[in-house]
């Protein structure tokens, strides 16, 4: 059984075409019924339209294969003023659904990924907090990639404002225990021992399934040009099963 990160892993971070292998994995795993799920921290687009951009570029997934953080919202902003950061889709999302964005007096602050966060809207941030809002992160990427460029990601974001103002935060996504929880409830395993993940993401997926039993590997396809720019500074217990430069290789232990 398998967890499959998308971004970096299926798709490549600039024309978001599909890597080196990775349609002939995803038809192999169909082909042969093995189980499997695609398990992204997207908050960019909304879920429908990224299956259908998957399948519209060659591969075959089932919407009930698929999970991401979008997905889950409802179980977590309970409250609907709120404070919320992160891509121009993203913020469409949440007012169509019905989210005050710009609250007064929010109850929580909700960050999503975005490339041009600015110190005014960490003034807002740590406003909001320390005045008692709780902080929710659509998930903990430490990088995110975007245009041939690496920016602080989510979960850098997060541990800023944790430092700031002592506000503990919840994560909707990976590599949350629920999130990871919910997607192999899809897979109908019963122990994460079962399930092997493939991300490009080391500390920010792959950690985190190792530490809950999983197998992990590691593609160099997407956040990280080496294998030498993470894995030295990993602790031995946390570095990924396998490494490989994409997910082509990974074929072979289908």
């Amino acid at each position: 059984m398998f967890f499959i990160d998308i971004q970096g892993t299926l798709i490549d971070d600039l024309e978001k075409k599909p890597i080196d292998g990775a349609i002939e994995f995803i038809d192999i795993l169909n082909q042969k019924k093995i189980p499997y799920v695609l398990v992204t921290n997207n908050s960019k687009q909304r879920s429908v339209e990224l299956i259908a951009y998957l399948n519209s570029i060659g591969f075959e997934i089932d919407k009930k294969q698929y999970i991401d953080p979008l997905m889950l919202l409802s179980e977590y902003l309970v409250n609907k003023n709120i404070l919320a950061f992160g891509s121009g889709d993203f913020l469409e999302v949440l007012s169509e659904s019905g989210f005050n964005l710009d609250s007064d007096t929010p109850k929580s602050v909700v960050i999503g990924i975005k490339k041009d966060f600015n110190n005014e809207d960490f003034a807002k941030m740590i406003e909001a907090l320390l005045n008692g809002a709780e902080l929710i992160g659509m998930h903990q990427n430490p990088i995110y990639a975007k245009d041939k460029k690496r920016y602080p990601g989510i979960g850098s974001i997060l541990e800023m404002l944790k430092f700031s103002t002592s506000r503990e935060y919840t994560v909707i996504g990976k590599p949350s225990l629920e999130f990871y929880s919910k997607a192999k409830d899809i897979l109908g395993a019963k122990s994460f021992s079962e399930i092997t993940m493939i991300s490009d993401d080391v500390k920010g997926d792959l950690v985190g399934a190792k530490s809950f039993g999983m197998k992990t590997i590691f593609v160099l396809s997407g956040k990280y040009r080496t294998k030498d720019e993470v894995l030295p500074l990993l602790k031995s217990e946390t570095l990924p099963d396998f490494t490989f430069d994409s997910i082509k290789e990974a074929i072979e232990l289908i």
